[in-house]
C-alpha cells in the first residue's frame, strides 16, 4: 500500500509557465496519445460518424496544393470560392472529435500542432501575433480543438492567424460545438465581425457529427457527490499510486476558494495549475451567480478532463452550478460541454476512464 502523500490546496499553486512551454505543450493529451482512426468505434446508430471519419481520414492523406492566396484574397477573375484549407468537426458532446482531432494529428506527416483553442489565442499573447505566426509558419497542420470566439479580439487573433498560417500551405482541424458561421452568436455583436468570421468559415468544409454522449450513456446523467470529501481522498490516496510511481497527488479545497484564485491566474496557466493532480477535491460546491466565474470554471474543466484528474465533490452537483438564466445564454454550449465532463471526472478512476471508451470529445 503506497505511502499517503499530504493533501495541498488548488488556490496555494501559482504556475509560471514561458511561451517555450506554451509551444511544447501544443500536443494531443495523454488520454489521445493512441488515439487513431482505426480506434475509433462510430455508432452504428448514426451513420455521420463513420462518414466524418473517413473524410477526415482522407484530408489528411490528400496532399495539400500550394497555396496561392490568403485567407481573405479571392481570384478576380475567377468567381469561385476560395481553397478550403481546413475540416471544422461540428457536433455535440462525446462524440468523438477529439478523438479525431488527435487521430488526425498522428496521421498527419511533418511538423504540426495540437491545442485548445485558449492555447493558442495565448500563445499569441505570450510571444506576440508576429512571434506566434513566426512559431507556426511550416507547420503542415495546426488542430485547434474547442473552436470558440469568445470576444471580439479572439475573433480578430484567430482570423489574422489562420490567414497567415494558410497564406505559406498549413492546414488546419478544428473541432467546436458551433457551426463556424454561428461562432460568437449570442456572446457579443458578431455582426459587426460578420467579415472576418465569414472569411474565416470559407476555409473550412463544416462536417457534422450526430449521436450521443459517451461520457453519459454508461452512468447516471448527473455529476457525483459525496459526504465526507476528506475521507474519500484519504482512501483514494491509500490504493491509488501517482502516475509517476509515488503517492497520489491530490488537493482539497472549498469550491467557492477555488473559484476565487481562478481570478487571479490567467486561463493560458490552467494546464500548469493542474499539472501532476491525480484528484482534485471540492467541499460545498454551489450554483455560481457570476457568468465570469462560471467561464473561468469550464476553462479549469477542459483542463482536468485533458490530464484525467479525478474530481471528489461535495455540496450541490457539478453539473447544476449553471443556473438556467445562464443556460439561456451565448454560452450555454460551453455550460453543457463542462457538465458532461464532470460527470464523467467525478465517477471515474482517472486512467480508467480515458481508456474504456476511446471516443471523447
Amino acid at each position: 500500500m503506497p505511502e499517503l502523500a499530504p493533501v495541498a490546496h488548488l488556490v496555494d499553486r501559482d504556475p509560471q509557465v514561458t511561451p517555450q512551454q506554451m509551444a511544447d505543450s501544443l500536443v494531443p493529451p495523454s488520454q489521445f496519445t493512441t488515439a487513431s482512426f482505426a480506434s475509433y468505434r462510430p455508432d452504428p446508430e448514426y451513420a455521420s460518424q463513420a462518414e466524418v471519419r473517413d473524410a477526415v481520414e482522407a484530408f489528411v492523406a490528400t496532399q495539400p496544393e500550394p497555396a496561392k492566396r490568403g485567407l481573405f484574397g479571392r481570384k478576380r477573375k475567377e468567381p469561385e470560392t476560395p481553397a478550403r484549407s481546413g475540416v471544422y468537426l461540428d457536433g455535440g458532446f462525446g462524440v468523438g472529435k477529439t478523438h479525431l482531432l488527435a487521430a488526425a494529428y498522428h496521421a498527419a506527416s511533418g511538423r504540426k500542432t495540437f491545442g485548445t483553442f485558449i492555447e493558442y489565442t495565448a500563445l499569441v499573447g505570450a510571444l506576440g501575433f508576429q512571434g506566434a505566426v513566426d512559431l507556426l509558419r511550416g507547420t503542415s497542420l495546426v488542430c485547434i480543438d474547442e473552436f470558440e470566439l469568445d470576444d471580439p479580439g479572439d475573433t480578430m487573433v484567430m482570423t489574422r492567424l489562420i490567414k497567415e498560417l494558410s497564406e505559406t500551405g498549413t492546414r488546419f482541424a478544428a473541432t467546436s460545438n458551433t457551426p463556424p458561421g454561428a461562432l460568437g452568436e449570442g456572446r457579443f455583436a458578431a455582426q459587426d465581425f460578420l467579415r472576418e468570421i465569414q472569411a474565416m468559415s470559407d476555409r473550412f468544409d463544416t462536417m457534422r457529427i450526430d449521436g450521443l454522449d459517451f461520457r453519459r450513456r454508461a452512468v447516471d446523467e448527473s455529476a457525483s457527490v459525496v459526504d465526507d470529501v476528506p475521507s474519500v481522498l484519504a482512501t483514494l490516496s491509500s490504493v491509488t499510486t501517482s502516475r509517476t510511481g509515488g503517492p497520489a497527488r491530490v488537493t482539497q479545497d472549498d469550491f467557492r476558494s477555488v473559484v476565487a484564485h481562478l481570478a487571479s491566474v490567467h486561463p493560458s496557466k490552467y494546464v500548469a495549475l493542474v499539472d501532476g493532480l491525480d484528484a482534485v477535491g471540492l467541499t460545498d460546491v454551489q450554483a455560481f451567480t457570476d457568468q465570469t466565474d462560471a467561464l473561468r470554471w469550464v476553462a479549469l474543466v477542459d483542463r482536468l478532463y485533458d490530464a484525467q484528474v479525478r474530481i471528489v465533490a461535495s455540496g450541490i452537483p457539478l453539473d447544476t452550478v449553471y443556473p438556467e438564466v445562464m443556460l439561456e445564454g451565448g454560452y450555454r454550449k460551453k455550460y453543457l460541454r463542462a457538465a458532461s465532463r464532470v460527470v464523467a471526472l467525478t465517477r471515474a478512476e482517472t486512467e480508467a476512464s480515458a481508456e474504456t471508451e476511446p471516443r471523447a470529445s
